[in-house]
């Protein structure tokens, strides 16, 4: 019987133990943690998780900020708000959202951010503390797989882990966050021949990738742990349409041993991840 990973329950879990932990820094530091976002643009998608980033920021007890600017500022202007920001001691983090508008250097911008402010973990320094094994602001998706994974499984030390992707994003720090608890971990991509193979190996799969039911369900190890982070939106011949992973749901239901799903799995938990990050950046400056 398959277990369905809840997310939601999960996510708000750790945003109560960081709204608790907000409470304790304000009677410490007396000032509350601040979170300031920049949007670029109107990308409706992007738009709504700024707010959803802002009502849960303000829900654990920590300053929002906002900065929402027209698709055609010019890089330099953005980047002297990115610079305001850093100087600017009410802000612990700064999470720029992705993705930005072609005239713009994206990991020009990233690598401008403060890495102690960086709460979204994709500073190059960052991503070279995680890769090496140092203390490190950690992507929130990937962390948060994490979290599912080791409530799941326990001691994943040996076990077979594929992640399927290699973002920046997401499948590198999943890959690095595996292999520092000591999993075996194969990254899968767009030239892995015989993805099946591996599917039917992997005791853990996380899958982020961003193409709908690219695993089918047949392939799955049963019992094993499967993490869902694809988010696609197809048409359901209605004229309407609706999210789905990349994972094939429904066939993977009583192979795999545990399951999350999409939408209600990964996304909750990257909220949750980012208020974390922002109150450990905060407690470390």
């Amino acid at each position: 019987m398959t277990v369905i990973i809840d997310g939601k329950a999960r996510a708000a879990q750790l945003r109560a133990d960081v709204a608790a932990g907000v409470s304790e820094f304000v009677a410490v530091r007396g000032r509350a943690p601040g979170l300031t976002v920049v949007l670029v643009g109107e990308d409706p998608a992007s738009a709504v998780y700024v707010r959803s980033k802002g009502k849960a920021t303000t829900e654990a007890g920590m300053v929002s900020g906002e900065h929402r600017l027209p698709a055609t500022v010019s890089e330099a202007e953005l980047l002297a708000l990115v610079a305001a920001l850093n100087a600017d001691p009410a802000v612990d983090g700064i999470l720029v959202q992705l993705p930005l508008p072609r005239h713009i250097d994206t990991d020009r911008v990233l690598a401008t951010i403060d890495p102690a402010k960086d709460v979204d973990g994709f500073h190059p320094i960052n991503a070279g503390r995680l890769a090496t094994g140092l203390d490190a602001l950690v992507p929130c998706t990937p962390s948060g797989c994490l979290m599912m994974i080791e409530e799941a499984l326990g001691d994943i030390t040996g076990k077979e882990a594929l992640v399927i992707g290699r973002s920046n994003i997401v499948g590198k720090p999943m890959a690095a966050l595996l292999l520092a608890r000591s999993a075996t971990v194969t990254i899968a991509h767009s030239r892995t021949r015989d993805l099946a193979a591996h599917v039917a190996r992997a005791e853990i799969l996380v899958a982020a990738v961003g193409v709908a039911h690219l695993v089918k369900g047949e392939w799955i190890r049963p019992g094993a742990c499967v993490i869902d982070v694809g988010m696609n939106r197809v048409a359901t011949g209605d004229g309407k349409s609706r999210l789905t992973g990349d994972v094939d749901y429904d066939g993977a239901l009583g192979r795999a041993g545990w399951i999350t799903p999409v939408p209600g799995g990964v996304g909750p938990m990257t909220i949750a991840c980012l208020l974390a990050n922002t109150l450990k950046a905060a407690k470390a400056r």
